[in-house]
């Protein structure tokens, strides 16, 4: 029998393997394991648009230019950073790499924390840390079940990609999962956006029937129980009119072309949200018949 073969609707089963991003020393104190980090979120999950031409269904392509000079030959772009408005510092690529800072492979934990001591605010993006190697994988799970056991944290930084970063080692389920943290002048205060909130206590009566609802509706998290339903209905409305779209030729129809299918999306969702939030009216009571006397 042949396998089922996934529907675009249908999220694939995702591969035990993975390419890592990184790879280097774990290193506690005088002990160093090696590891792999491998993304632990997917990309392209979400749909993206194209911008494209109303008239001859072609994909829209931006050129470069610079104001009162025109197209800018790409050879000549360089990165320049706005020190005050219309002045800016060039920056070469050479400039960069000179600043860059050298890849140790190396993740030193430096610090151990409490769970829940950091704040959500400052974590950023998760990684799978995997052992390099069958023979790194002892020293691997006597780390995981030390942080699990102590119910602390792993703190420590390491360079990639020529940057460096803050790092919160802890266990995931068989194990270890490593989240970038940002730096302290990335994250804003609060203060300050709360300032016109009220501190006053709440009604008692009201806080408590407030509690007693979170309470009846506290469940264990199931992920897999939320869906993007958004995505999901986009996904299905492109799939269901793609059967009915004629590939353009990008080469070069002439100005009035074949025109394919092109579908205005935008209209067809607002169209559809617009049916399904529609209040439905309630069904008309049959009339009775009036028995004959």
């Amino acid at each position: 029998m042949m396998a089922k073969k996934p529907t675009p609707r249908e999220a694939p089963r995702e591969a035990a393997t993975g390419r890592g991003v990184w790879s280097g020393q774990l290193r506690l104190a005088l002990v160093s394991i090696p590891v792999q980090l491998i993304s632990a979120v997917r990309t392209g999950a979400r749909l993206s648009f194209h911008q494209v031409d109303a008239k001859s269904h072609k994909r829209i392509r931006y050129e470069k230019v610079a104001p009162g000079i025109g197209p800018v030959d790409s050879k000549n772009i360089v990165k320049g950073f706005e020190i005050s408005k219309g002045n800016y510092v060039l920056v070469t690529d050479e400039d960069i790499d000179k600043v860059k800072l050298e890849a140790r492979r190396t993740i030193d934990l430096i610090q151990f924390v409490d769970y829940g001591e950091i704040d959500p605010i400052y974590f950023e993006k998760p990684y799978f840390v995997v052992p390099d190697g069958k023979l790194a994988q002892e020293a691997y799970a006597v780390l995981r079940d030390a942080l699990r056991g102590s119910r602390k944290m792993g703190l420590g930084q390491f360079v990639m990609r020529g940057r460096e970063y803050v790092a919160a080692l802890k266990p995931c389920g068989r194990g270890l999962m490593l989240e970038t943290l940002r730096f302290s002048d990335e994250v804003r205060t609060a203060a300050p956006f709360f300032a016109d909130i009220s501190d006053e206590q709440a009604d008692s009566e009201l806080l408590e029937m407030a509690q007693d609802l979170i309470k009846r509706k506290t469940q264990k998290f199931e992920p897999g129980r939320f869906h993007d339903h958004y995505t999901e209905a986009l996904r299905r409305l492109i799939e269901a009119k793609a059967k009915h779209v004629t590939p353009v030729d990008e080469g070069g129809a002439d100005e009035e072309g074949e025109r394919g299918n092109v579908i205005d999306l935008v209209a067809a969702l607002r169209q559809s949200v617009q049916q399904n939030q529609a209040p439905k009216e309630p069904a008309a009571k049959p009339k009775r018949r009036s028995r004959a006397g």
